[in-house]
């Protein structure tokens, strides 16, 4: 199906489709590498593009041969300097919806890393209040606190939570592997279902999972007790294992689809 022409080009329904694929692709590369040391990089290969189309335009044959020489190098070079940029693409991509109703996408990484922060802590009497984000983004949330973009570790949450660290008082955000942010803000829940005895912690624990889908676990300082808060729900003393099996349950293909609450007294 023609649209229209221009000169000699005849523009067809498909180039026009092809063109707006391209575009929206590279604007979501751009969207996802924004503020990362990719970005800089990106302007120098763009550069050495623009130095090759000149090369080729202009015939200039030196700066061809010296350009065509390390032509077979680049892509490698490509995977090399890009390598962590890529991985966070891929885990991106990996965590999309599209990717989750094709295929089972289960968060082994991120469950083991955080169920073995959080028994640590919990042996070590070190309160923690983490936030993993499913659907609902967190953008307001991650705002008030100090922005990281770290690879996901138990070593760097215990770290986090040291009672020293100037990062522990306040929230870690999770999400797509990544320990967004720490020292975050969550708003408190006003129910009357709580205990009267719970601290800021859990209240913050059960009102960020009331104004959202993410699921929260909170490590008691007092009682070194683990909870998890999801849909306005505080359940309490997990360990390390139910706690495993939780969260497989909620960060799995099906938990993702919606705040789906586990059926487990509160104690």
């Amino acid at each position: 199906m023609n649209l229209f022409n221009i000169s000699f080009l005849t523009i067809t329904l498909w180039d026009l489709i092809d063109v707006l694929l391209v575009a929206f692709i590279l604007f979501k590369l751009l969207q996802m590498l924004s503020g990362t040391r990719a970005v800089p990089m990106i302007l120098g290969l763009l550069i050495l593009f623009l130095l090759a189309f000149m090369a080729q335009v202009f015939q200039l044959s030196t700066l061809r041969w010296l350009i065509e020489s390390f032509q077979a190098v680049w892509l490698i070079a490509f995977v090399i300097i890009f390598q962590p940029e890529l991985r966070r693409i891929l885990a991106i991509l990996g965590q999309s919806r599209l990717v989750r109703y094709f295929v089972k996408v289960e968060e082994p990484h991120i469950v083991d890393e955080v169920c073995t922060a959080v028994e640590h802590m919990s042996r070590k009497g070190i309160g923690a209040l983490i936030v993993l984000v499913r659907e609902v983004g967190l953008k307001g949330i991650v705002e008030t606190g100090v922005k990281l973009e770290a690879e996901l570790s138990s070593s760097l949450l215990e770290t986090i939570f040291f009672p020293r660290s100037p990062l522990h008082d306040g929230a870690v955000v999770i999400q797509n592997g990544l320990i967004v942010a720490a020292s975050c803000l969550l708003p408190l829940s006003q129910g009357r279902g709580l205990e009267p005895g719970l601290g800021t912690r859990h209240r913050a624990a059960a009102g960020m999972s009331e104004e959202s889908d993410a699921v929260v676990v909170v490590v008691s300082e007092e009682t070194s007790v683990i909870s998890l808060a999801i849909g306005g729900r505080l359940i309490r003393n997990l360990d390390a294992s139910s706690l495993h099996e939780q969260l497989i349950e909620l960060l799995g293909p099906g938990g993702a689809a919606g705040p789906a609450i586990p059926q487990v007294a509160p104690a």
